[in-house]
């Protein structure tokens, strides 16, 4: 906790308690800084960065004297980094986060300075602002009831096969991050595993005037590098698994009928069919009853 500015005679000093602040900052618009971040930048006493570049371009777009307020924030120096934030807030300083673009703490050091100043009892705070990952899913048109965001995959290795053989099969919409170099190989992946018909989309440029939003198949998404490689991070949103197609009675009372034909009871019938179809064991078990009855 510290005493801002001297108050007037006889007057109570106001009193400022420190606290990690996360800024969410625009990902391509600069209009979409919101008031109340440029007043978190301007009050902090010190702004922690992932990009001091970028940053000090969005704190002169905002006229904020950065000074040396700005310290640098990134994955090589994220231990480091956690325990400087920590002293300062200790010391009753705010200090404010902010990321590359967007809503820091999202595939960023910013989670890990979040959870050094929680295991240290000390205040976090958030002002809300854009979010790449968000922004695509709600206009990639698929369900958003439910959905999965997978970041960066791993490059490559054991790591990256489970990884995108658990994205294959998710039920849920999944969003996912990935560099301009790497978007082909990962939509070739993605197609070999999810096979071409599945959809997807594929966002670049959010905010920003050239934004696109491509829609369509994996199997016609492999042709969209064209003669070289696409420019800006992107974003990919991959449809959840088509659900499998509900099983017939005539499906359900011939795998009932081979299951009764190998010995099993009706119980054991139902419990195996229920499995191998995804159909409730009640109905497997009522048709086995009937079946036994015959």
């Amino acid at each position: 906790m510290t005493e801002t500015a001297e108050g007037e005679a006889g007057s109570v000093p106001e009193l400022r308690f420190g606290a990690l602040v996360l800024v969410g900052t625009p990902i391509g618009n600069l209009g979409d800084l919101s008031p109340r971040a440029i007043d978190a930048l301007r009050d902090a006493d010190v702004i922690a960065a992932e990009d001091t570049r970028r940053t000090r371009a969005l704190l002169t777009h905002a006229e904020i004297a950065g000074g040396n307020r700005v310290r640098a924030v990134h994955a090589h120096n994220e231990q480091e980094a956690a325990e400087m934030v920590v002293r300062e807030v200790r010391a009753g300083k705010r200090v404010a986060y902010v990321t590359d673009a967007g809503m820091p703490g999202i595939s960023d050091p910013g989670s890990r300075l979040v959870r050094a100043c929680l295991d240290a009892g000390l205040p976090v705070e958030v002002v809300p602002g854009p979010s790449a990952a968000l922004s695509a899913l709600v206009l990639s048109g698929f369900p958003t009831e439910r959905f999965a965001f997978e970041g960066f995959l791993p490059r490559r290795g054991r790591e990256r096969k489970a990884r995108l053989a658990e994205v294959a099969s998710d039920t849920r919409t999944t969003v996912l991050f990935e560099s301009p170099r790497r978007v082909a190989a990962t939509i070739d992946d993605l197609r070999a595993l999810c096979g071409p018909l599945r959809e997807v989309a594929i966002a670049r440029e959010l905010t920003k005037r050239f934004e696109d939003v491509w829609r369509g198949t994996l199997g016609d998404a492999v042709d969209l590098a064209g003669d070289g490689p696409p420019r800006g991070e992107h974003v990919i949103v991959l449809s959840p698994v088509p659900a499998a197609p509900e099983a017939s009675d005539e499906e359900i009372d011939a795998h009932v009928r081979a299951a009764l034909g190998e010995g099993l009871s009706a119980r054991d019938a139902a419990v195996r069919v229920g499995r191998d179809l995804g159909v409730p064991r009640r109905r497997a078990y009522e048709i086995a009853i009937a079946l036994r009855r015959r």
